[in-house]
């Protein structure tokens, strides 16, 4: 059999200000052309369907017209929820979905779910695994020692009764680790360095399934083995994906023991880049590529030039992201505020010795009262601090 792999869809996601549904069916119309020319029996989505519990309208039907299409080339698709996904919301439909080939698992029951298909091999099992945690996992088993993830997706491994003696394919959506941990990108790389060692799952608990496609992590790569894979997310969603180049994983799935894997690179419509230098360098014709990419831009200028974003968005229209890397970004990472001083000095204050310390002069009273106005709307300083 052959199966696409794809994970962290995050249909409905912005970047910056920009929306991103154009951009994401423009790639999801490049998925369903490799599936018609390549023959793909069925695509596996390991979750991170929609960017948010609550998707927006236009995700939904995003999300709808790619289903709609896989059932219309009678390719089965195999999907399970992520830890963005609302389980709920991406349960809606199932059964009826079901009798077209599209086959949901967005809640965990205390079981693996399993699909039996077939090709000239012989049989294939499809595992679908959604996002669990160990709290959900010892509700259902309360006789077993459960206290991490780990512990949690080996019990319901354990449990799901899979002969290994046959062709069998994982789906998950879960923080899966080899010999050290995976490189993370993107949204959940914060999310993922913060949680320590507590939802870190160990790939030897998945070794003997044939494949096993996961999602969660942005950047596509192998797990320990060629057969345990992130596929990555769909498009660059973030700076640090910006060197990242992305692909799907095409999987040949023959008999026992022999499973190929192709990476098919994507072309967005946009690619996702990031230029440092001064502006006036920049924005010189010779060193203008590509005008309509998202653009993240680091100046190095020494003075802050005044509506900057407005004048790159000229050259580059879609400028997510603006800032400065000079003599004084340098400074700032070295500075800090003593507790102390800040318990004592009002936020005005504090604004002030800072500005001081940066750019050598004081602070004007119009730059002063934009700063507090910002502070305000932020939630940083309240209406009485302002008085």
């Amino acid at each position: 059999m052959r199966f696409i792999h794809l994970g962290d869809l995050h249909l409905g996601k912005s970047l910056g200000e920009y929306d991103l549904i154009g951009d994401q069916r423009y790639l999801l119309e490049e998925i369903l052309g490799i599936i018609k020319e390549r023959s793909v029996d069925a695509v596996l989505i390991a979750g991170d369907v929609y960017d948010r519990a609550l998707p927006s309208e236009a995700a939904v039907e995003l999300l709808d017209w790619f289903i709609s299409s896989l059932a219309e080339n009678r390719t089965e698709a195999f999907i399970i929820s992520g830890n963005h996904d609302s389980e709920e919301r991406l349960n809606y439909g199932r059964s009826l979905f079901a009798g077209r080939g599209i086959n949901i698992v967005s809640k965990f029951d205390g079981k693996l779910a399993q699909f039996e298909r077939g090709d000239e091999y012989g049989s294939i099992n499809i595992c679908l695994l959604p996002f669990i945690k160990a709290s959900q996992v010892r509700y259902h088993y309360p006789d077993e020692e459960i206290s991490s993830y780990n512990d949690a997706v080996k019990t319901v491994l354990a449990h799901a009764d899979i002969d290994h003696s046959r062709r069998n394919i994982l789906v998950a959506h879960q923080f899966v680790t080899g010999e050290g941990d995976p490189a993370v990108a993107g949204s959940e790389g914060a999310s993922v360095q913060n949680v320590g060692l507590v939802e870190k799952i160990s790939a030897d608990s998945m070794k003997d399934f044939d494949y096993v496609a996961l999602g969660h992590i942005h950047s596509p790569q192998r797990v320990g083995q060629d057969n345990i894979r992130y596929s990555g997310s769909l498009m660059k969603y973030s700076l640090s994906e910006a060197n990242s180049d992305k692909s799907v994983p095409l999987v040949i799935v023959k008999e026992k023991g022999d499973v190929e894997v192709e990476l098919i690179p994507l072309k967005p419509m946009r690619d996702l880049r990031h230029i440092t230098g001064r502006l006036e360098q920049l924005l010189s014709s010779e060193n203008i590529t590509e005008p309509e990419d998202f653009m993240y831009v680091t100046l190095t200028d020494e003075d802050v030039i005044n509506d900057a974003m407005n004048i790159v968005r000229q050259y580059y229209p879609y400028t997510v992201r603006l800032d400065y890397k000079n003599s004084h970004t340098k400074e700032l990472e070295g500075f800090e505020i003593d507790g102390e001083i800040a318990d004592s000095k009002s936020f005005d204050e504090l604004i002030g010795d800072f500005y001081k310390k940066m750019y050598g002069t004081e602070i004007s009273s119009e730059e002063l009262e934009i700063m507090m106005s910002v502070a305000g709307e932020a939630g940083v300083i309240h209406e009485a601090d302002q008085a």
